[in-house]
């Protein structure tokens, strides 16, 4: 095996509560809709595009205002997490160490840019990370994506960490074995390779 690579939301933390200010504050500062987002709803549509979540969030706005708006949103987001931190899950830095010492590790989100590197730069995991791939760099599909990253490093062995429906599809589009994170937001009732905890990995690998 030639690498790891990981998904962000539900898998390495759960930011939700930040991501709800942040963009409830967006929202506030940036137009006359009378919306307020939660944390329960970020649950329900993170894993999900950019593009599919501003439509779910915003579906009573014209599609030129709503991809303006959903911008400002995800800007928001990476100042706040940058300037209020959210831990990541317990367990996550040390099976980085771990891994990494057999392994590359990677990551691939469906995320705007700057948000994975908020994320690696506040909690320390950067030192760890080979290489990271989101939506807001290649406009494509999960799956799509994941082919594009092992591409571009020439792995051809990985396997793939994430914790909803939407992760094991992407594995299924991108041809790549799919292990479900069952700490996470979702549910993959079919998946076949499950950890109960990140640390888990470090006995598989």
């Amino acid at each position: 095996m030639d690498g790891i690579i990981f998904d962000v939301d539900g898998t390495l933390w759960n930011s939700t509560d930040a991501v709800a200010k942040a963009w409830t504050k967006a929202i506030q500062e940036n137009s006359d809709l009378d919306l307020i987002v939660d944390a329960p709803l970020l649950n329900r549509i993170f894993g999900k595009t950019m593009d599919e979540i501003c439509d779910i969030v915003f579906p009573m706005l014209p599609l030129k205002e709503r991809t303006h708006l959903g911008d400002l949103c995800f800007e928001y987001e990476n100042q706040l997490l940058a300037k209020e931190p959210c831990p990541v899950f317990d367990g996550v830095v040390e099976t980085f160490q771990k891994l990494s010492k057999k392994h590359k590790l990677f990551i691939v989100s469906n995320c705007a840019c700057g948000y994975i590197e908020v994320m690696l730069s506040t909690s320390g995991l950067d030192k760890y990370v080979t290489d990271t791939l989101c939506f807001g760099q290649t406009n494509t599909s999960k799956g799509k994506t994941i082919r594009t990253l092992m591409e571009r490093n020439n792995l051809k062995d990985v396997v793939y960490v994430g914790d909803t429906q939407g992760d094991a599809d992407a594995c299924k589009e991108a041809d790549v074995p799919f292990i479900f994170a069952e700490y996470g937001f979702g549910n993959v009732p079919d998946a076949k390779t499950r950890i109960k905890d990140i640390t888990d990995l470090t006995t598989l690998f």
